[in-house]
């Protein structure tokens, strides 16, 4: 009995090493992939908020990490886009934290002299029908933020129309289009400030 016992326990053990070995090269053969193609499709992002030939270095591994409120509450990336090692204009991670439903996660283009290049909301929990339309699958009102200039803090124009600015709100939702206004207005004037602080920002993990 013990002698049958011992014999099926040493055969899964040898399952379980087995199976966990076969698990661990599996995952190594397609790290490579899986990392491959979450580059392309961050890339694909940036490309939106970013035109391409307006820099010329490898914008992923000019990463930094930033816990700043203008930003919005947390640790947000920060890809700084260099032309010929000059930078030139950077890609934010943003937090509009007042959503109606919440905080609206959103990825903000800009250079160093107050204009927004493009904007992409990356997460949001906003009502179906209704605050969604910030999304581009719902309308391209998010596109309207490309080359908008932003003439400092008091600046009116950015703000909803209800409020007497630029921006249109949605029917039977103004919180939204509110926040998203705000967070990019925060960040692109926050652009504004890196060059200064570009050779002591925190460079990301590897």
């Amino acid at each position: 009995m013990l002698t049958t016992i011992r014999k099926h326990g040493i055969t899964l053990a040898l399952f379980a090493a087995g199976a966990t070995g076969t698990t661990a090269i599996i995952n190594q053969m397609t790290k490579n992939t899986i990392d491959s193609q979450a580059a392309k499709q961050q890339m694909a992002l940036f490309d939106q908020v970013i035109v391409p030939g307006s820099y010329n270095n490898d914008l992923l591994k000019s990463c930094y990490l930033l816990n700043d409120p203008a930003l919005g509450k947390g640790t947000h990336k920060v890809y700084i886009a260099r032309k010929d090692d000059a930078p030139v204009a950077v890609v934010m991670e943003a937090t509009a934290p007042d959503g109606y439903s919440g905080a609206i996660q959103l990825l903000v283009g800009a250079d160093f002299n107050g204009t927004v290049l493009g904007t992409r909301v990356t997460e949001h929990h906003e009502t179906p029908g209704l605050g969604d339309k910030i999304e581009m699958k719902h309308g391209d009102w998010i596109t309207r933020f490309a080359g908008k200039i932003i003439h400092g803090t008091d600046d009116s124009h950015w703000a909803v129309k209800k409020d007497g600015g630029d921006f249109d709100q949605f029917t039977g939702a103004t919180i939204t289009p509110r926040a998203v206004v705000n967070a990019v207005k925060r960040a692109g004037l926050f652009a504004q400030t890196l060059p200064a602080q570009i050779n002591e920002l925190p460079p990301c993990e590897e």
